[in-house]
């Protein structure tokens, strides 16, 4: 099985974290849904006939889509690829864009999973972060999408901002859940490169963040969500039991993906590439016949390390009969070997032939991740 993914690149307006490629002018829209399905066709051999199980509208903002230009990119997906008729189908949205008669219109589509951008239940926050809904959109937005019978959900939201109290971070949390909300990705703000806020953070007009507010409110969330009987399948994600995501779950998985749109990624199990982060650039060369990306050959030792790097995020941890299977014995054993400090400090427990990050190592992924790459 595998996955497809499409970029949607606009966006009402630009919050001050982000930095995924988005516009937020939408003239070229038009132009861009001819482009993608151009890609489409032009990509059709890309993942070797194998059946697509998910497909996932990402962005930007894809719920700018009309729910008749969603039909029409899936209707050509489901013409070009082996789409099973039971594929996991999701569209990430905005709060202020899921009124009743869209949601409709989305299902009608063939959408059966929203992605709901909330980010936080309080207007102070939305304000500082620049969302472009309220707070009230917020919960609006879940009780509508819930009577037009999406209840397969998940809904971001981002702790460790500057002066986010543990309480109001309990409250969303709680709000979520009481929600009865099946599935929660929650991620520590960043402030990423040439952003509004790492602008505002150098002015010193805004207080950067804090690490041990942002590991303190982790710890707390793990908490939160083990009581309420969700799963930490991943760092950044939670579900009741039969609630995972199966998009997000094959990148974990090192499957097949085709991405779609400008800055979109894809990856065939050999290589990866990826297109032009220019909305303008995208649709020209694709207008002429072309595929507008960049492409690179994964070495093992890259893919060594891309599942190293994957599978230490999830709950079942790193195989270790995988990687005998498909790299070598002597990869196996060097890790084996490099993770026993882990082990030793409680960062890491081994589970028969798995290696898994234990709650205080999931504070440490990336950087013990990276002590085990080759």
């Amino acid at each position: 099985m595998a996955g497809i993914y499409i970029h949607v690149p606009y966006c009402k307006q630009a919050c001050h974290y982000c930095n995924f490629y988005f516009s937020t002018s939408l003239r070229s829209k038009n132009d861009f849904i001819s482009a993608l399905l151009k890609e489409i066709s032009l990509q059709a051999t890309y993942l070797s006939g194998e059946k697509i199980d998910t497909i996932y509208f990402g962005g930007g903002t894809p719920s700018l889509l009309s729910g008749q230009e969603v039909q029409q990119v899936l209707d050509h997906l489901r013409t070009t690829f082996p789409v099973s008729a039971t594929a996991e189908v999701t569209l990430e949205a905005n709060p202020d864009d899921l009124v009743p008669a869209k949601l409709e219109e989305l299902k009608l589509a063939g959408i059966n999973r929203l992605s709901i951008g909330i980010q936080s239940f309080f207007e102070e926050d939305l304000l500082w972060m620049n969302r472009a809904h309220t707070a009230s959109q917020s919960v609006a937005c879940i009780e509508n999408a819930q009577k037009a019978g999406f209840y397969n959900l998940t809904i971001d939201l981002i702790y460790g901002t500057p002066g986010l109290s543990d309480a109001n971070w309990e409250a969303n949390v709680r709000h979520a859940i009481a929600m009865n909300i099946p599935h929660l990705s929650c991620y520590a703000l960043t402030v990423e490169p040439r952003t509004a806020l790492d602008h505002f953070v150098k002015a010193k007009s805004v207080r950067d963040v804090d690490p041990e507010q942002q590991a303190r409110q982790f710890l707390l969330l793990m908490d939160w969500m083990a009581d309420a009987g969700y799963e930490h399948y991943e760092i950044s994600n939670f579900a009741k039991p039969g609630w995972r995501s199966k998009h997000n779950s094959s990148y974990w998985q090192g499957k097949k993906y085709l991405g779609l749109g400008p800055s979109a990624h894809s990856f065939n199990g050999e290589s990866r590439q990826w297109n032009a982060s220019n909305n303008t650039m995208y649709i020209q060369m694709l207008e002429k016949g072309h595929l507008p990306y960049e492409k690179e050959v994964l070495s093992p030792v890259n893919r060594l390390n891309e599942y190293i790097m994957t599978s230490l995020r999830t709950m079942e941890g790193l195989d270790i009969d995988h990687v005998t299977s498909f790299f070598s014995t002597e990869a196996a054993e060097k890790i084996l070997q490099l993770s026993q400090t882990f082990i030793n400090a409680a960062n890491m427990k081994r589970e028969g032939n798995r290696l898994q990050l234990t709650r205080k190592g999931k504070l440490l992924a990336d950087g013990i991740a990276a002590e085990l790459f080759f």
